[in-house]
């Protein structure tokens, strides 16, 4: 059987979340390197974003498709409760995490900080100031959630999980985010908890590479 690949870098929460997809499943992958807008990436996605999945004749963009297939594809723990309103709920908690969530904290807030775009190279206050009303709001949203049961959804850890743990780890190494975190106690504790969990810590993607001077 080929091998499964997934294109993209591993600092990016979506290529993050897929190859968690693959841990938690136990399906043997390659993390191919490569950059938005570069050959490998426009092969696949109309919009060269990443991640990208190729599996022999098989390819795949967009990271709820990915790891769809690989939930359905492969043996294992499924990813989705089997259940009706468990699966609607895990597609429920995805969507808002993708496109109100993701934005807001991601790629206004986060990106402000890891890509400033200034002369210096200092954070993008213009960006990052504006998002941080609505990032209390949707970080307040996901701690009212999983003060329920430690999880997004049920009592198990599942896809919508694996869609927000690596933002939710990852902004609690920002300054502003990390003290909005700190004061959302169950959220706190979830980012503790499932830090630590086998599929996260193989996964953890390194720092990124310096800047050219």
């Amino acid at each position: 059987m080929p091998m499964l690949e997934i294109y993209g870098v591993p600092q990016s929460n979506f290529v993050w979340t897929a190859r968690m997809a693959c841990a938690e499943k136990g399906v043997p992958y390659e993390l191919k390197m490569a950059r938005p807008h570069t050959p490998d990436i426009d092969a696949v996605h109309p919009m060269g974003r990443m991640p990208v999945m190729r599996h022999g004749d098989d390819s795949l963009f967009e990271t709820i498709a990915i790891c769809t297939y690989i939930d359905r594809n492969f043996p294992g723990p499924g990813l989705v409760p089997a259940a009706a309103m468990g699966a609607a709920e895990v597609a429920q908690w995805v969507s808002f995490i993708n496109t109100s969530l993701d934005p807001v904290c991601v790629r206004q807030f986060a990106l402000g900080y890891v890509f400033p775009g200034t002369p210096d190279g200092s954070p993008n206050r213009a960006k990052i100031d504006p998002a941080l009303p609505g990032m209390e709001k949707h970080l307040g949203i996901v701690d009212a959630a999983v003060s329920r049961t430690g999880h997004l959804v049920g009592a198990n850890f599942t896809l919508a999980d694996m869609f927000l743990l690596p933002i939710a780890s990852f902004l609690t190494r920002l300054p502003e985010s990390a003290q909005m975190i700190g004061n959302l106690p169950a959220l706190r504790a979830y980012v503790e908890r499932h830090s630590t969990r086998p599929s996260f810590v193989a996964t953890l993607p390194p720092p990124p590479p310096p800047k050219a001077a």
